[in-house]
């Protein structure tokens, strides 16, 4: 039987890359990249071959190969595994790049900045602390060649091979023998005549000053050149000085070192040098700090290098709000930082956890979430949005803080286009009629309503017919007049999606009822969409064969590429990073034409004019053209967006003159809010809620009917004209039509509330404290008063 030995390079886990070695330190190691087999991530590899007569160098290289295995530090070069046979060395470490490679490829990419630098050296540095400080080790061998950078611009301290004991319980120094490295030495140890007072420390940190003078300067051509300071950071040159200075006694510890030149004004003393020391301890870190550098951090990152920010401040930041509660002050630097990962690494590093995030009942987190959607919902597949995200976003339609159904609201736009038939063309369509309806916020309303304009083409043909004419058509008769013109922008952004029968029947006789708003930015808007409806149908009165052509989206499937063209018109709602309509509500919970008073600033040049009352959807349209639009064949307004500046030279919202309604509408009534939510199912329906109203009309309560009215007899001169009861739009008392917006329904609704309750509240108090005299009556009455010290019998 034979038995065939094993190769163990061959059964090796890593394998070396086909690639040329990269080089490494002066010596016999040379560095080349690999990978694991396993798993193909990448890693280095240095490979030593023993050669027969370099007993001395093998002997070099194995002690540091055993130096790397045992000593662990963040700064050191990071050891994985090894392999040790009679023909060659490996050691395999994280993947790291040469200092001197690494300095000049970013030197052809613009050079390195000063932070870069600074946080670079004192990773250095640090290293140098650890083994003088803490394992009494001197590593003799500091310089450009025994430095490494990993992929997030750390720098690591490599070149173990002629370290010794600070002891001097393993014998002195080892003989280097390679030119290139004794030009490092310190001039004390080639004067063997001196015998100068000098620390264990003084010949690594006379080595540190010849690696600062490389870093700025180049390589080093002889030690001369080191009186010259060069490039080197007027803050750094001081302490600079005290390293290469020929008196090895007055050399810094490298503790020290770091002391000073982390002082105020030093060259280690700047923001990326303190965000990188967070980093390594947050692990130790109070909760509030946590929060307070989080919110601090995305403002600097934008400074940060780009390799920094995603194998560094990213694991922290994932680490953090999956371990540490950080919350959803963690959102603005993670999408700040998922801008530099592609595709890939975006679906698997960021996308499982904002899937997650929408889970949460933070209120701050979903308003985050939703707020910033824009940055990643172009990473979201069809299937995740309506099974993972939808239903937990629409909960915000009914939440009761008003700023999450505005973002709610906001986020439509964006999940629009990946929802599924079911989850657009139903759920949704019962939200948004029930906030439409419902809402006592105006501004809400008004978005409601422009969200719905923009969103109308992915709608199916049967849900826009049923919906978008009823929705603008209530719009129309909101008391709030941002409101109103979003109603008419919205019958003009969604032209194409009406058939020449709904324009004549149904949309024109709403928008000629707007030419007498007590607006004029309504009367205005609707004179322009009433001259463009006009157009179409006397082009295809003139033409009949054009109706085809007119009518051809009518009843065509959802198209998502026409949302585009909506995206114009109501460019007056999208104004600036901040979000006005929250700004309103927290002013003026419900607001009313004639109650408030709105002085309009003047627009800075280049800023987009806003409206005094004006709801947006900021930061939601993308993509979307700033040029003007023609949104109809002829005679058409130039752009929809004219609204905006059109609204904008309204100094006062509020109605001058005997005109005004303060307060009631001259449209048909709205029936009352209900405070019970409970039955949005059938109230809030689109079939219910935003039918057509009929065309004939019930009088007025009150009214006697025609045959109770005395023709022709005399009749008292006190009574009046009888038929004065049935003025058209100025009835007192209000008629139960369903698509319409009561006189009274949005003045009085919250004040009448905050009676009700205060009245049941007192109630309750009230019967509470006759319960509570009944009983201790009843109590005093059966035992009576005990004496002081007596014992109670059984």
């Amino acid at each position: 039987m034979w038995f065939f030995a094993r190769d163990p390079v061959r059964d090796f886990p890593f394998e070396l890359s086909p690639e040329p070695p990269e080089g490494g330190p002066p010596g016999p190691w040379t560095l080349h990249r690999g990978r694991k087999k396993a798993t193909g991530s990448a890693v280095s590899i240095f490979v030593y071959d023993v050669k027969a007569g370099a007993e001395e160098q093998t002997q070099v290289a194995k002690a540091a190969f055993k130096r790397l295995k045992t000593l662990r530090h963040p700064n050191i070069l990071a050891y994985i595994d090894g392999l040790e046979t009679e023909k060659c060395l490996h050691i395999v470490t994280e993947a790291v790049t040469p200092l001197g490679t690494y300095l000049k490829a970013r030197a052809e990419a613009g050079g390195l900045k000063e932070q870069e630098l600074s946080w670079g050296l004192h990773q250095i540095v640090k290293a140098l602390s650890f083994l003088v400080n803490d394992c009494n080790l001197i590593h003799n061998n500091v310089c450009m060649a025994a430095v490494f950078v990993d992929r997030a611009g750390e720098w690591k301290l490599g070149g173990l091979d002629y370290m010794y004991s600070a002891q001097g319980n393993g014998g002195g120094p080892p003989s280097k023998g390679i030119p290139e490295l004794e030009q490092y030495d310190p001039p004390e140890l080639a004067d063997h005549s001196s015998r100068a007072v000098k620390e264990k420390w003084s010949a690594d940190m006379w080595r540190l000053g010849c690696l600062i003078w490389e870093v700025f300067n180049g390589s080093l051509p002889r030690a001369a050149a080191l009186r010259n300071p060069g490039k080197i950071p007027k803050s750094l040159v001081t302490h600079y000085c005290e390293l290469v200075g020929a008196n090895p006694k007055v050399r810094p510890n490298p503790a020290r070192f770091l002391q000073n030149c982390r002082a105020p004004g030093g060259f280690m003393s700047n923001r990326f040098v303190e965000t990188n020391l967070f980093l390594e301890e947050i692990q130790i870190k109070e909760p509030a700090e946590k929060q307070k550098f989080f919110q601090e951090l995305s403002k600097s990152l934008d400074s940060f290098p780009e390799d920094f920010s995603r194998h560094k401040v990213l694991p922290q930041l994932l680490t953090a709000f999956e371990f540490g509660n950080a919350g959803a002050v963690v959102l603005t630097p993670l999408f700040k930082v998922g801008k530099f990962l592609s595709a890939e690494e975006y679906q698997k590093k960021i996308i499982p956890v904002v899937v997650k995030m929408f889970s949460s009942t933070d209120r701050a987190m979903r308003i985050r979430l939703l707020q910033q959607m824009e940055q990643f919902i172009q990473y979201l597949d069809e299937p995740t949005v309506n099974t993972q995200i939808f239903p937990h976003v629409v909960h915000g339609f009914l939440d009761t803080n008003p700023a999450i159904r505005e973002q709610t609201v906001k986020s439509m736009l964006l999940l629009a286009p990946k929802l599924n038939e079911t989850n657009l063309n139903v759920e949704l369509m019962k939200h948004f009629a029930r906030l439409q309806a419902k809402d006592d916020q105006g501004p809400i309303r008004c978005n409601t309503t422009v969200c719905l304009g923009k969103i109308g083409s992915y709608l199916s043909a049967t849900t826009r017919h049923r919906v978008l004419t009823s929705a603008f058509s209530r719009a129309t008769k909101d008391p709030f007049a941002p409101s109103r013109v979003a109603g008419v922008l919205g019958f003009a952004a969604t032209h194409n999606l009406y058939s020449m029968d709904d324009c004549a029947h149904k949309i024109l006789p709403v928008l000629c009822g707007l030419t007498v708003d007590p607006e004029k930015s309504v009367r205005d808007q609707a004179f322009k969409t009433i001259r463009s409806f006009l157009s179409k149908l006397e082009s295809v009165s003139e033409d009949p064969t054009q109706l085809a052509e007119v009518e051809k989206d009518v009843h065509a499937a959802s198209s998502p590429g026409a949302g585009g063209a909506a995206a114009s018109w109501a460019g007056w709602a999208v104004t600036g990073v901040s979000s006005l309509t929250s700004k309103l509500i927290r002013a003026n919970p419900t607001p009313m034409p004639s109650e408030t008073t709105v002085t309009q600033r003047p627009v800075p040049e280049g800023e987009y004019p806003r409206l005094p009352h004006q709801c947006e959807l900021h930061g939601l349209v993308m993509g979307a053209s700033t040029a003007t639009e023609s949104l109809f064949n002829s005679r058409v307004p130039k752009s929809w967006q004219e609204a905006d500046s059109v609204l904008a030279q309204q100094d006062d919202w509020s109605v001058k003159g005997p005109g005004s309604r303060a307060g009631q509408v001259s449209h048909s009534d709205h029936r009352p809010l209900e405070s019970d939510w409970n039955s949005w199912e059938a109230e809030g329906s689109w079939d219910q809620g935003w039918q057509e109203p009929s065309s004939v009309e019930s009088p007025p309560e009150g009214t006697r009917p025609a045959s109770e009215y005395n023709w022709g007899g005399a009749e008292p001169s006190d009574k009046g004209d009888p038929f004065a009861a049935l003025s058209v739009r100025s009835s007192a008392q209000p008629r139960p039509d369903p698509d319409s917006w009561g006189e009274d329904s949005w003045e009085g609704v919250e004040a009448e509330s905050r009676q009700m309750k205060a009245e049941l509240a007192r109630k309750k108090r009230e019967e509470r404290r006759r319960e509570m005299e009944a009983k201790r009556a009843e109590k005093k009455a059966t035992k009576g008063p005990m004496k002081l010290g007596a014992r109670k019998l059984d």
